[in-house]
């Protein structure tokens, strides 16, 4: 069954960094194009980057300059590294495998929780 785990959150002052972490299991990691999603308290789920096979990377407006998606194909890993961080940017951050094979499969991960407070 695949799996994806994520770790990586916590509490961090304003300004500060963090970087989150999205292991996938039993998966060929190639096939999909990953994407780190989140969600604030009583908000919509949105995206805020995406990452292909390639290395090419979307992102939100929000999170641009300040937030660098990557992954590392022989680690089935994905990664957002966050820098400059700000209260708004608290939510629980969620990893997200969509394939590029099969249409409309995707793998959602558990969430980890970010927090953004003096």
């Amino acid at each position: 069954q695949v799996q994806l785990v994520e770790s990586g959150g916590g509490l961090v002052q304003p300004g500060g960094s963090l970087t989150l972490s999205c292991e996938a299991f039993r998966m060929l990691f190639t096939n999909y194009r990953m994407g780190w999603y989140r969600q604030a308290p009583e908000k919509q789920r949105e995206l805020v980057a995406t990452i292909a096979v390639s290395g090419s990377t979307n992102y939100i407006d929000s999170v641009k300059g300040r937030f660098t998606i990557s992954r590392d194909n022989t680690k089935n890993t994905v990664y957002l590294q966050m820098n400059s961080l700000k209260p708004e940017d608290t939510a629980v951050y969620y990893c997200r495998a969509e394939s590029l094979v099969i249409s409309g499969q995707e793998y959602w991960g558990q969430g980890t929780q970010v927090a953004v407070s003096s």
